[in-house]
């Protein structure tokens, strides 16, 4: 099913995700990649206030390449969420609600989204200059040292991605297998 929706986005809304939905963002994301989740993992830690309020919020797994000239952000393809594994169920545990990368999740992240109702989103691996066109603004709000790496807010468009992992843990990339070989 093809879902339009509007980010950040409450918890009944993540409920009404499945596993398979075509997912159009619109609003406000966030990137991080392992630097920027190892520092907030710390900051968590430390009692400290995250450069963001996590809440209600999604987190794109994603370090973008230079802005060519009159765009605000390089290409934008999705990286492999298993390394930002050991840092997910911290921040769904504070209400992230959405996580979009590529690839699979190991199973104490898929726990923490069914407990917490968040949901996983893949984007399309090699695509990252036709994903950065969904994206009009880009804004380096924490972490500037780390680069690519950096948090940034952005302002998306139609931001296309798939439910991998809905809050009930039904995963797409086991679903599909089976579906595939008949099981």
């Amino acid at each position: 099913m093809d879902r339009h929706i509007t980010v950040p986005y409450d918890e009944k809304t993540a409920r009404e995700l499945k596993s398979g939905d075509m997912v159009y963002l619109t609003g406000t994301i966030y990137t991080a990649r392992d630097a920027a989740h190892k520092r907030m993992y710390e900051a968590i830690e430390r009692g400290e206030k995250l450069p963001f309020d996590v809440k209600n919020n999604v987190i794109y797994y994603m370090g973008p390449s230079p802005a060519r000239e009159g765009r605000p952000i390089g290409s934008a393809g999705p990286t492999t969420a298993s390394r930002m594994d050991r840092y997910a169920p911290a921040l769904l545990g504070l209400g992230l609600n959405g996580m979009i990368g590529k690839g699979k999740r190991r199973d104490e992240v898929r726990q923490a989204i069914i407990r917490n109702n968040a949901v996983y989103f893949a984007a399309i691996g090699g695509a990252g200059a036709l994903l950065s066109k969904s994206i009009l603004d880009s804004e380096t709000i924490a972490y500037d040292d780390l680069g690519t790496e950096a948090i940034r807010k952005l302002e998306v468009k139609e931001f296309p991605a798939i439910v991998v992992i809905d809050c009930e843990g039904n995963d797409l990339y086991e679903t599909a297998i089976e579906e595939y070989r008949g099981d």
